[in-house]
């Protein structure tokens, strides 16, 4: 991909050859769905090896960087002032029932500061990519988010509290006081490539509640070098609560004042 900095060619590289793991592990998940043990096993493992790979290729091309993965946890190199945050396969539910919807993220934070973005789907071959102050880019497409301005055209991005996870009540009322606002709502099952689909247009917009800061790194910075805005919905800091709500500034501004009318019912 042309243009890309040093940096982004290490980060690209480690999720291109995670990628070429996944995507035959992702192969025999498809297998697995016919056994009755089901692939759970499986893909555990397959998160930790893809972790390894991306681990191994960026500590060779920016050794003494922090570390935090989704599966060692943090690791503190020699160098205090830069970490890697990455999750190995972001939509794991999704790989488990071979559904091809997930992504390698990959986000470089430097003196506390989100820097660098790469988040890549190995099953349709998109690496979406960003540095602060460079832009964002699909594989080699400049990406721009959508300009629609009101609800009523746009379709929004969330998640679905699951099973164990608190806050049901609260999005079903987020949920309901959307739907009689917007053209549609989806639930893809990835929160970075749902920031990276706002980054590039497909979404208007995006929300979701309780996620991990390496469900988010990434995407974040796509999405903002893209021209988007990404905050946390109650005001505070979204690396802290995992509460996100991302689109346009207009977009971003209708969506925030029709949450507060759903949470003040």
């Amino acid at each position: 991909m042309s243009g890309m900095s040093p940096l982004l060619t290490i980060m690209t590289n480690a999720a291109i050859k995670a990628g070429k793991a996944i995507k035959r592990d992702f192969g025999e998940v498809e297998n697995l769905q016919v056994s009755k043990k089901g692939p759970s096993d499986y893909v555990t493992a397959a998160d930790k090896k893809a972790e390894d790979v991306i681990f191994e290729e960026l500590a060779k091309g920016r050794p003494g960087y922090g570390f935090l993965g989704e599966e060692r946890g943090f690791i503190e190199g020699s160098d205090k002032t830069h970490r890697f945050i990455v999750d190995p396969i972001d939509g794991t539910t999704n790989f488990i029932h071979a559904i091809p919807h997930f992504g390698i993220s990959i986000a470089l934070e430097r003196e506390g500061r989100l820097v660098a973005g790469v988040v890549y789907n190995p099953i349709s071959d998109e690496m979406f990519w960003a540095e602060v102050g460079k832009g964002a880019y699909r594989n080699d497409y400049r990406l721009k988010v959508a300009g629609r301005k009101q609800l009523s055209d746009c379709i929004l991005a969330t998640g679905i509290p699951w099973q164990g996870i608190p806050g049901h009540g609260q999005f079903f009322k987020e949920l309901h006081s959307f739907t009689q606002k917007v053209a549609g709502i989806r639930r893809f099952g990835a929160a970075s490539l749902d920031l990276c689909w706002v980054a590039a247009g497909r979404f208007d917009g995006y929300w979701e509640r309780n996620l991990k800061i390496w469900d988010l790194a990434a995407g974040v910075v796509i999405l903002r070098e893209a021209g988007g805005i990404a905050s946390e919905i109650d005001g505070g800091d979204f690396t802290q609560t995992g509460n996100i709500i991302a689109g346009n500034q207009y977009v971003l501004a209708a969506m925030q004042k029709q949450l507060k009318v759903a949470n003040s019912k």
